[in-house]
């Protein structure tokens, strides 16, 4: 089940019915946690198993680090924890990945190998709860957080719809507690949830689908290679695409919990307005990059042990990010890029460490920023290195006697979509989505609501599934 369907709306408009029903806690808490397993359900049955494998996994072990007295065996416990997630994950996701590279690495060596079918489906979101998931039993073992008190919450944490196939990553210690004590949404809340549940629909249906992937597609999903302005807008098309609708399913996402009344936390700010490398990861995919950071890059050793070491950590960390989000070296390029621009960062901020640039220059460098993004971009849409060789030798006027791909409209549509998507970005990087809608005028704020509704009425239908899912 999509949230940009018809049968979400009919799901959800239950789960808020009943939720207001005057049950006990412990009741609504029950229908929250069926509802959650029958929305993972309706893509495949099955793999809720893996759901429940998860849960009762990380809660015994939670459970045996408290009780545990010796060092050896509260590392034996969080071990398993380890294990069990990343196995899973590991086979699922990265078991063709890894045979493939094994078939091509015997190959190099005169080894004719010939790997069996793959014919194992990847679970939907399983990277997601996975990371919540370890989250969990880790931050127990770092003695960072306490179990859960209940069996229940702990269950509900790990199978919450919102946020269970694409986000926001939640922490046990961000989403528990809320659990504990019963939470039903005020009037206020509820506006603002289906505020942005409505603004989020919008950003997927309308913009990504309707306008920004099929320009995307026309570029990445052809083999004829694009000019400088084919490749330029397709690029610039996927990087709207992408922020649309990942941002668009966190946005909905957040707004469905509020709806119930709970908080989720901010999944992207804005982030086409960064002004450098670590701006942007702080505006990106903002759970993820605090995940990362806590549990690759700090372990590795972070910024404490000398300049060498800090790149190293930085540099393993986003290439395993790279990973994290599909199973293909375009992905760990892509990750290695995202790399070397924050080591490169690092190393200018060091050196110009008494430097102060003016509003003109912050302008240039956020302008650099976006370009170099998108460069990256290029990899993490294309499904072959020729393809983003292609598009990048496109970009870079390689291609110059390349025919025309997309139509005039395409391009000035685009253009027009992208440019006041990063122009709305500029103008609110300094403020909240919240503050922005509290000081809107009432009638233009359900003006602007009005259209968007009526735009995903009239898209509806047409629309694919977010981008995340695959992840």
């Amino acid at each position: 089940m999509v949230f940009n369907s018809l049968a979400f709306i009919a799901f959800f408009a239950v789960v808020l019915a009943l939720h207001a029903m005057p049950f006990r806690w412990t009741t609504k808490k029950i229908n929250l946690l069926v509802a959650s397993y029958l929305f993972y359900a309706a893509w495949n049955p099955p793999f809720v198993i893996l759901l429940w494998i998860s849960t009762v996994v990380d809660w015994f072990a939670a459970q045996q680090l408290v009780r545990a007295q010796r060092p050896l065996v509260r590392r034996a416990w969080m071990l398993l924890s380890v294990v069990a997630n990343l196995g899973m994950l590991g086979y699922f996701k990265y078991g063709h990945f890894l045979l493939e590279n094994f078939s091509a690495a015997m190959a190099a060596i005169g080894v004719h190998y010939v790997p069996p079918a793959w014919d194992i489906v990847l679970p939907v979101g399983i990277s997601f709860y996975t990371f919540a998931t370890l989250s969990y039993t880790l931050d127990v073992y770092l003695h960072r957080a306490v179990p859960a008190n209940r069996f229940l919450d702990y269950a509900l944490f790990v199978t919450f719809f919102p946020h269970l196939v694409a986000g926001p990553i939640m922490r046990p210690t961000e989403l528990v507690p809320q659990f504990e004590q019963p939470h039903k949404a005020s009037a206020d809340q509820l506006r603002f949830g289906l505020v942005l549940m409505t603004l989020g629909l919008f950003q997927k249906i309308v913009l990504a689908d309707s306008f920004l992937a099929g320009v995307a597609e026309a570029i990445y999903d052809t083999d004829q290679a694009p000019g400088t302005l084919d490749a330029w807008i397709g690029t610039l098309a996927f990087s709207g695409q992408i922020f649309c609708d990942f941002a668009g399913y966190s946005t909905t996402a957040i707004g469905a919990a509020m709806c119930l009344g709970f908080a989720m936390p901010d999944n992207f700010r804005f982030p086409y307005a960064a002004i450098g490398f670590s701006d942007f990861w702080r505006r990106w995919h903002i759970t993820l990059s605090s995940w990362l950071r806590d549990y690759l890059y700090i372990p590795l050793g972070g910024n404490r042990h000398g300049a060498a070491r800090t790149y190293l950590a930085l540099m393993a960390t986003m290439l395993l990010g790279g990973l994290w989000h599909g199973a293909s070296w375009t992905f760990v390029v892509w990750g290695g890029l995202h790399g070397l621009y924050l080591s490169g960062e690092r190393a200018l901020r060091t050196h110009f460490a008494g430097y102060r640039p003016g509003p003109g220059m912050l302008l240039a460098l956020g302008l650099l920023t976006y370009v170099l993004i998108n460069v990256t971009w290029v990899f993490f849409r294309a499904h072959s290195f020729g393809k983003a060789w292609d598009v990048l030798r496109g970009m870079a006027g390689g291609n110059g006697a390349a025919t025309p791909i997309l139509p005039m409209v395409s391009l000035v549509t685009t253009a027009l979509i992208v440019g006041g998507l990063v122009f709305a970005h500029w103008l609110m990087r300094r403020h909240t989505l919240e503050s922005m809608l509290q000081r809107a005028p009432a009638l233009a704020l359900s003006t602007g609501l009005g259209v968007m509704v009526f735009a995903i009425v009239i898209a509806q239908g047409t629309g694919n599934a977010f981008i995340y899912f695959q992840f």
